[in-house]
Formats: structure tokens, C-alpha cells, sequence
């Protein structure tokens, strides 16, 4: 087959995964009704967060604010993509798997939008604890790699073995995030003055990122425990909302209330504390 008859047998074959893909969305209640919903808050997720930024005026605020408000902006332009059918397609299991041989929903797009938008979460989190540009930049591209790395676990066929081997050096690059986290950053915030919004939101953070490997693992793209995409969508999509828009506003709320600490580095709060003990 020549070149161009490759592209286009190629383009027709792609349009019709999304059909089947978007049929198949649509006639399911539970799964599209995942998505929507996201898209939906999303949406007013955005709004409100343009409300609440409209007084911030430091850099460092307003770097913050930034960070957080393109979290809802990506998470629709990802809803949408998975409801339209363009980012989920049929996957056939590989040998070994519980549902080896059946074609399964991927939605992939997931993964794409954890690998914009997990990375907003970790700038404004490291922002507010005023963390160091090499450590911000290690969590960053930690972080990258670990969506990729799921990315791949969600979609190699090949072999069932590959699947967890991703999946595994995912998790890895999860362990740089959580030493992050849980070891370096809070000795930044508590020198920046934002210790005690910082732990809350990295509890927040770490309790509800746990959970997304979990339903990988026991979805139908690791153990098939869970066989129905409706729920496993559902699962995604309520750690979503907790982990991004909840979190958003839990960190805007802070900021807009005491943008004064925040927009103050640690060596700066540290003068004016000695400045008034004098």
C-alpha cells in the first residue's frame, strides 16, 4: 500500500475509534456522567477563581493564582476531549490479563491532562512554601515522568509484564514527589511563614494522589478487580475535583486573605521578625 493510501486507510480507521468511542460515552450514563460533571465544575471552578484573584498584586501571589487557575482551564479541555471520543480508544488486552483478548476503553487522555496539570499543583505548592528552584525543578520532572510512565502502563499490549514494569517505575518517580513533600518542602514553608495552609494542603494533596495508583491497579487497566469504566471513571473524576479545584480553592482562599506573608520570601520574613524583636 502506497504512503498515502497508508494515511488515509490510517484517518479513517482513527475516525471511527472516536465514534465508537463517543457512542459508547454517551450510552453510558455512569461514565458520561463522570465527565460532565467535571466539565461543569471545572467551568465554574475557573470563574471563581478569577473572582478571587482580582485584589492579589504581589509576583509570588500572582504566580501562585496563575498556577491554580489553569488547573480547571486544562482539566476542560481534557473532559472534553475524553467525552468527544478524540482522547479514549479501544485497547486489546494482552496475554495474562484477566480480560486477555477483549478490547477495552482507554482513556488515555487522563494521563494527559495529570501531566499538565499535577505539575500547576506542585508549582503552587512549592511556591508557597517558597521552595528552591532545583527542588522545585526535580518534584516537576519527577512528577512528568511519573504520569508518562503511566501513560505507557495504560497503553502497551504487548506484554502484560510491561504493563507493571511502567507502572512500577511510576511509582518510583511518585517516591521523589512524596520525599518532596513530606521531608524537604516543609522545612521551606515553615521558614516562609506558610507552614501551617502548606501542611494542609500537602496532606490533602498526598492522601488523594494515593489514591489514583490504587484504582489503576485494581481498574480494568491492572487487575480488572473493577471491570466497569463507569466506576473507574468515577473514581478518577471524584479525586479530580478534591485534588484540583477543592485544593485550588483552599490555597486562593489563603493567599487572598494573607498575601502579604506569602508574597514574602523566608530571608524576608526572617529580617522584619528580627527587625521587631529589636
Amino acid at each position: 500500500m502506497s504512503p498515502i493510501g497508508q494515511i488515509v486507510v490510517s484517518g479513517i480507521l482513527l475516525q471511527a475509534t472516536q465514534a465508537d468511542a463517543f457512542s459508547q460515552i454517551q450510552n453510558d450514563v455512569l461514565l458520561s456522567s463522570s465527565l460532565w460533571v467535571n466539565i461543569a465544575l471545572a467551568g465554574l471552578s475557573a470563574l471563581l477563581f478569577v473572582y478571587m484573584g482580582r485584589g492579589i498584586a504581589s509576583n509570588r501571589a500572582r504566580l501562585i493564582w496563575g498556577a491554580t487557575l489553569m488547573i480547571p482551564l486544562v482539566s476542560i479541555s481534557s473532559y472534553l476531549g475524553l467525552a468527544s471520543g478524540l482522547t479514549a480508544s479501544f485497547i486489546e488486552m494482552p496475554a495474562g490479563h484477566a480480560l486477555a483478548g477483549e478490547e477495552v476503553m482507554s482513556q488515555w487522555g487522563r494521563y494527559l491532562t495529570w501531566t499538565l496539570s499535577t505539575p500547576l499543583i506542585l508549582l503552587a505548592l512549592g511556591l508557597l512554601a517558597d521552595a528552591n528552584l532545583g527542588s522545585l525543578f526535580t518534584v516537576i520532572t519527577a512528577d512528568i515522568g511519573m504520569c508518562m510512565t503511566g501513560l505507557a502502563a495504560a497503553l502497551v499490549t504487548s506484554s502484560y509484564l510491561f504493563r507493571w514494569l511502567f507502572y512500577a517505575v511510576g511509582c518510583t518517580f511518585f517516591i521523589v514527589v512524596l520525599y518532596a513533600l513530606v521531608i524537604e518542602w516543609p522545612t521551606f514553608a515553615v521558614e516562609a511563614g506558610t507552614s501551617d495552609i502548606f501542611r494542609l494542603l500537602r496532606t490533602l494533596t498526598i492522601v488523594l494522589w494515593l489514591g489514583y495508583p490504587i484504582i489503576w491497579a485494581v481498574g480494568v487497566e491492572g487487575l480488572a478487580l473493577v471491570q466497569s469504566p463507569g466506576l473507574t471513571s468515577w473514581g478518577y473524576s471524584v479525586l479530580d475535583i478534591l485534588a484540583k479545584y477543592v485544593f485550588a480553592f483552599l490555597l486562593l482562599r489563603r493567599i487572598a486573605s494573607n498575601e502579604r506573608i506569602v508574597s514574602m520570601t523566608g530571608r524576608e520574613l526572617a529580617t522584619e521578625s528580627a527587625t521587631v524583636d529589636d
